[in-house]
């Protein structure tokens, strides 16, 4: 009834078939709208990361065990901030800035033997926890700040930095007593000696003659005319001269320095023993300037760079300080077993090697680690040309060296858990464990130093990604890839190597950390199209994670269906199986063009069942395939995860065999996918950017078009660390940078080129950018385009010019590679 009216049933079915005709349009509407929303544009897929979601990040434990803290930000703030996860309450909170920084402080400190103490670093000071009371005691309130606290002596001292001197502070009595007095120059005034912690000591140094002739003649005149001042003077020589013959002797010994660098002072386990690190920088050598021309001032600035490959290496010495003997004696690092070994490389150069006479080569001393007891110590020793690792057993005494182990590569020693911060410490008194790429795969040892046994704990044709010895040191948690090259897991295996047991089951990558108990693992796991979300799980087999956090992915990424890439190996010309995953298009959409996306560092694993840390290319990689691309992501040689022959096959040629296996896999791409061989195109950033170069370059058969994102042009102008393992140094080996350098190889460009670089890159300059700018200008090359981005680093930040990079990229294969 309206307004009194009845309706016929004319009426009525005229109203249903209205209703029935705008519900169609509301659902076809829905349904347009939802297509629209899992349509992917560059805009959209390069925004602030924050619409994908949050995934928690650095994961760590409170000291009880029963807090779970970690970086999170579910309400998309500026930045993360810290949240706290209540194992007992199941219950997440944001976490104080200042309980963060407490937290952070103690997590950091260092337990009692006995597990039962905690001393740790807080805002300068030095506190005491109590494990069993909870209780704190402050230890040192001072203006000079103190650091890196640790007990010693059955847990009697605790020592600490103050500035770059030792003191240790006695558990018992509460007295404080400084350890060493290391000075700049060699006439500093002695420190008191300690009393109760070792005994008196002498003091080195003589004084010298201050001024110049100039200014001594003007005293000596002065004193010959005023009475006044002539015997002032003498009253004060006599003085002096009293005081001399007065003088404590026990004061601490002076140990000058000089203008080097001291680091890594420690006290070993008894205190007897003080070991530090002096480092003579060179100076040389010239760095690089950034110009940074978009700053607030208006004004260019500019911003210290680094040096390049081959600058001269500074001088590393460390030294024992036997403070009952009050004498300080180098650690000889001149008989290191094969010092004066020659790489193999040298022989291409005959002549310039035939007269050379054989030195000593300059090492790194990693690290000192002593004993439980203190009473052993093995030494971490690199050569600064990284092709040997020593592991030295340490005679305090005397300096003295023993060999543990050696491992030599004609490449460089690397690997995980080898390379700088490596896995290595002591199970018990007289037995040792470190990882070695013995085999071809990185894997755990343990060395009886009563017996000189050596026995591998793991082995196959796989990696250990990490190790933690548990407090016991009865067993080893290790992180490993032995299912699978790109599968993560964490197993627990016993220290003579049997009982090993699996403990996390899901498939694809994991971020572990181990509670102090060891009773529970918290961890980061994330799968190919998944992000990074938080987990708990007892620290045993067959027990079930429970999910913490779920905001990593936000209702608006979940509407688009992400590729869950297939994962399969493609064989090289050499017959290695090569890894890949391929972003496919939807029946009926595909194009005939590739596109095959090289990722960064060398060094560095993409092929994995985790979500990768290239997230935007993987966005991208999608929005292709959907255009109907095929797109493909390799692990070349050089990649991480597979060994040591594949982690070092660019050896002196970068730029060989990691960009014959790109040209493997697009010939796997014509042969077996149906891609049409004169529309494939590359991108890739840093090293990617380098090998997008290398393919247009050397390759323009291959590659149609391709986008090189701040790339190296050419290694002599790289850094020193990651070059010179790879090709070694310019004015040694002339060769492998010639082969390796793609500005020599600018004059094979055919095709179309992009090159992006950010103008404030302090990693691979925006130098290398312009000068191989110049060169495509002289060699009169009209088939490229440079984009630059003036407020830049290497890792772009900017939404804006991550969307204007890949607007510019999919423009290029929009243009080149659809027919």
């Amino acid at each position: 009834m309206i307004h009194g009216l009845r309706l016929t049933i004319h009426d009525k079915r005229n109203i249903t078939h209205i209703m029935r005709t705008n519900y169609c349009w509301l659902l076809l509407l829905l349904i347009g709208a939802s297509a629209k929303s899992q349509q992917l544009t560059v805009e959209k897929i390069m925004r602030d990361p924050k619409w994908i979601g949050t995934s928690p990040s650095n994961v760590t434990w409170s000291y009880d065990s029963k807090t779970v803290f970690f970086d999170w930000n579910p309400d998309k703030n500026e930045s993360d901030s810290t949240y706290a996860y209540n194992l007992q309450t199941k219950k997440i909170e944001k976490s104080p800035y200042k309980n963060v920084r407490l937290q952070q402080a103690i997590r950091n400190g260092s337990y009692s033997r006995t597990y039962n103490q905690l001393v740790y670093a807080y805002n300068g000071d030095i506190f005491l926890l109590d494990l069993k009371t909870n209780n704190t005691t402050r230890l040192t309130r001072t203006e000079e700040a103190e650091s890196n606290p640790r007990f010693i002596r059955n847990d009697e001292w605790i020592v600490y930095l103050r500035g770059q001197n030792l003191f240790g502070w006695n558990v018992k009595n509460g007295s404080t007593e400084q350890l060493t007095n290391f000075t700049r120059t060699g006439d500093a005034a002695p420190a008191p000696a300690a009393t109760g912690f070792r005994g008196g000591g002498r003091t080195q140094g003589t004084t010298t003659a201050t001024g110049n002739q100039q200014e001594q003649w003007l005293q000596k005149e002065q004193l010959r005319l005023s009475e006044v001042l002539k015997s002032r003077k003498n009253k004060k020589d006599a003085r002096d001269a009293f005081l001399k013959t007065q003088k404590e002797t026990d004061t601490l010994k002076t140990i000058a320095i000089g203008e080097k660098v001291l680091t890594s002072v420690q006290a070993n386990p008894t205190g007897r023993y003080i070991t530090y690190r002096l480092f003579t920088p060179a100076t040389s050598n010239k760095n690089t300037i950034v110009p940074d021309y978009v700053t607030e001032s208006g004004f260019t600035t500019d911003i210290p760079g680094r040096t390049k490959v081959g600058e001269i290496q500074g001088k590393y010495e460390a030294f024992v300080f036997d403070t009952e003997k009050d004498t300080v004696v180098t650690i000889a690092v001149d008989s290191l077993p094969g010092i004066l070994d020659q790489p193999d490389y040298v022989k291409d150069y005959p002549k310039k090697n035939e007269n050379k006479k054989q030195a000593s080569r300059g090492v790194v001393i990693g690290g000192i680690y002593w004993n439980e007891s203190g009473a052993a110590a093995i030494v971490d020793i690199r050569s600064q040309d990284n092709k040997d690792r020593w592991i030295m057993q340490l005679n305090p005494a005397t300096g003295k060296l023993t060999l543990v182990d050696r491992q030599r590569d004609e490449a460089w020693i690397g690997g995980p858990g080898v390379g700088f911060g490596a896995r290595i410490g002591w199970i018990n008194d007289n037995a040792i464990y470190f990882q070695s790429e013995a085999t071809g795969y990185s894997h755990l040892y343990t060395y009886a130093l009563n017996t000189g046994t050596k026995t591998d704990l793991t082995k196959g044709n796989y990696e250990v990604q990490d190790v933690v010895l548990n407090r016991a040191k009865q067993s080893f948690y290790l992180l490993t890839n032995e299912d699978h090259p790109g599968k993560q897991n964490w197993y627990k295996i016993k220290t003579d190597g049997t009982g090993k047991e699996k403990i996390t089951a899901m498939t694809g990558g994991y971020d572990v950390a181990l509670s102090p108990d060891e009773k529970t693992i918290a961890y980061r796991y994330s799968y190919i199209n998944k992000p990074w979300e938080l987990f708990v799980q007892e620290n045993a087999q067959g027990k079930t994670a429970v999910q913490v956090t779920d905001k990593a992915a936000s209702d608006t990424f979940k509407m688009y269906p992400w590729r869950e890439t297939n994962i399969f190996t493609i064989k090289a010309r050499d017959g290695k199986d090569i890894y890949a995953r391929i972003y496919e298009p939807a029946a009926g959409k595909k194009n005939g063009a590739a596109v095959i996306f090289v990722h960064g560092a060398g060094y560095l694993q993409n092929v994995h069942y985790w979500w990768s840390q290239y997230f935007r290319e993987y966005m991208f990689n999608n929005l292709l395939a959907d255009k109907g691309y095929t797109v493909l992501d390799v692990d070349y040689r050089a990649s991480s995860g597979y060994g040591r022959d594949w982690r070092t096959g660019i050896y002196r040629f970068m730029g060989g065999k990691d960009l014959d296996d790109e040209v493997d896999a697009a010939q796997y791409l014509v042969k077996e996918k149906g891609v049409d061989a004169a529309r494939i195109g590359m991108y890739g950033g840093s090293y990617g950017g380098f090998m997008t170069l290398m393919a247009l370059f050397t390759q323009p058969d291959v590659f149609k078009a391709g986008a090189a994102l701040r790339p190296v042009t050419d290694w002599a102008h790289y850094n020193h660390g990651y070059t010179s393992n790879i090709l070694n140094e310019p004015f040694n080996d002339s060769i492998a940078y010639a082969k390796s350098s793609p500005i020599n190889f600018a004059g094979g460009l055919k095709n179309h080129l992009l090159i992006c670089h950010g103008m404030v890159d302090t990693n691979v300059n925006f130098q290398d950018a312009v000068r191989l700018n110049q060169k495509l200008i002289e060699l009169g090359k009209d088939n490229w385009e440079m984009a630059v981005y003036p407020v830049e680093d290497h890792g772009f930040v900017e939404p804006s010019s991550w969307t204007d990079e890949y607007k510019r990229i999919l423009k290029l294969f929009d243009t080149y590679l659809q027919k």
